[in-house]
């Protein structure tokens, strides 16, 4: 039977976890919470956890759908939110019993501390979180009320630059260069190269290069380029590109660290309540909830899982160290708590298993690497020997933004008129073509003219082009 709880009763574990929080050496930003119901929860999924969003027609089919899966019984409901914000908010379910409640607000301070500490998130400015997002659904609201653009005209952008809002930075820790530092790089680039015996060799001639193309180099951020080069666009549908782009770039750095972030806060939940010394009752709930959220997931990765296991394996090899590893990298510097603040500070998933998930630990995570055929889906790896690395190169492809296609605008005046040529980075998975052919007919709506697009298919260079509501597909041999 569930044990009644009042307001109070969390204040009071929340102080108790917060004791612990300093305890441990987290650093979070400061904790706000609010008991909510399952609409409300639901509303606050459709908006990624934001209690002010702009209105789109995308969200509330979302919602639709969410609540019909809800009501009958496919799906649940996660038993928090949390918004990376300074200060932080997290949503608590109200029908959550008190060990749930407990449990939560420990993993909450696990991902309050990420947010504030990860590298990823720097970018992100918490403290104007919640402020921005107002701002942006007044800005969308009053185009919408506006007699001269309209509910339609939003939606139909809103639409296209929902569909390449992706198609921007993955590492926005990296600075990105100025027009007027790009073409100070492109002119170091043609000095020839210093030539000690340059008495004795033909002088080399200095190639200019052409800087009155755009882009100087490949631009990855494709809202923020049409908006800077498509003179057609009026300010409202500049303001709406910078909108999405603005609230894209918020959330790269969540799609980045998904596995470190839950495995993170799944990994101080149970230290925190591990040391909260809690009534019989409250433990043995806790212990079942625990594995509920992290059990594997057949034929799926679980990020809570994994990512806790990582973590946990990287406190253990630096607090003892094998033989072995202390032959191969030498005596550990740090212990294995201060390997970890190290490691939340400045990996992302990528980086965190190409560098933490270890041979050993795959197979016991029995990871294992499967492909479709017909109706049937195959094992084709398993960790043994031979095949771990395969897998793991697989998995590191597939975190993160890994599974979006790097496309860059390579030319925006392509054989001189006005045609946007683009450039798919291949890294061995071709597109889909379906869905370049309709994601090329939304940069054609931004663009205002023809798009191309240079890619490879079946590991032939191949020239897209996408003019009169048609993608047009030729093949070099």
């Amino acid at each position: 039977m569930a044990i009644a709880y009042t307001v109070e009763d969390l204040q009071r574990w929340d102080e108790r976890i917060t004791k612990l929080v300093e305890r441990f050496g987290l650093d979070p930003y400061p904790q706000e919470f609010e008991i909510c119901d399952h609409e409300d929860m639901l509303s606050y999924m459709v908006y990624s956890g934001m209690p002010s969003h702009y209105p789109h027609w995308s969200y509330g089919k979302n919602f639709e759908k969410l609540k019909t899966l809800y009501e009958y019984g496919v799906s649940g409901l996660p038993y928090e939110m949390v918004i990376n914000s300074n200060p932080s908010i997290a949503y608590l379910m109200r029908d959550n019993s008190l060990a749930l409640q407990v449990l939560t607000i420990a993993h909450v301070y696990g991902h309050n501390d990420f947010f504030k500490n990860n590298f990823t998130f720097k970018s992100t400015r918490a403290k104007y979180t919640i402020e921005s997002f107002k701002s942006h659904a007044n800005r969308v609201r009053h185009y919408v009320e506006d007699p001269s653009i309209g509910l339609e005209k939003v939606e139909a952008l809103l639409d296209a630059a929902h569909a390449l809002s992706l198609q921007c930075r993955r590492n926005l820790a990296i600075k990105k260069p100025t027009s007027g530092e790009e073409r100070q790089l492109k002119l170091e680039e043609t000095e020839p190269a210093a030539d000690p015996f340059s008495r004795v060799h033909r002088r080399r001639e200095r190639v200019e290069p052409d800087l009155t193309k755009v882009p100087l180099y490949p631009d990855e951020d494709l809202l923020a380029f049409i908006r800077d080069h498509n003179p057609l666009l009026s300010e409202w549908e500049k303001d709406l590109l910078t909108i999405v782009h603005e609230q894209a770039q918020y959330f790269v750095p969540q799609i980045e660290t998904k596995i470190m972030n839950e495995g993170w806060a799944s990994f101080w939940h149970k230290k925190i309540l591990e040391s909260l010394d809690l009534p019989q009752e409250l433990h043995l709930e806790f212990i079942v909830r625990h594995t509920q959220v992290l059990r594997p997931s057949p034929g799926s990765l679980n990020p809570y899982h994994v990512g806790m296991k990582v973590w946990e394996d990287i406190e253990k090899r630096w607090n003892n160290p094998t033989p072995e590893e202390i032959e191969t990298f030498g005596p550990r510097k740090k212990s294995g708590m201060d390997k970890l603040f190290e490691v939340r500070e400045v990996e992302r998933d990528a980086s965190f298993l190409r560098r933490y998930l270890t041979e050993e630990l795959m197979r016991e995570l029995n990871l294992f690497e499967y492909s479709t055929r017909g109706n049937d889906q195959v094992v084709t790896r398993v960790a043994d020997k031979d095949n771990w690395r395969q897998i793991k190169d697989t998995l590191i492809q597939n975190v993160g933004t890994g599974t979006i296609p790097v496309i860059k605008a390579e030319d925006s005046d392509y054989k001189h008129n006005r045609t946007l040529l683009l450039r798919h980075f291949h890294d061995g998975r071709d597109l889909q073509l379906d869905y370049a052919e309709k994601t090329m007919k939304y940069v054609q709506q931004l663009w205002g003219h023809d798009i191309a697009m240079e890619t490879v298919i079946e590991k032939n260079p191949t020239f897209l082009s996408f003019a009169d509501d048609k993608l047009s597909i030729r093949k070099s041999t």
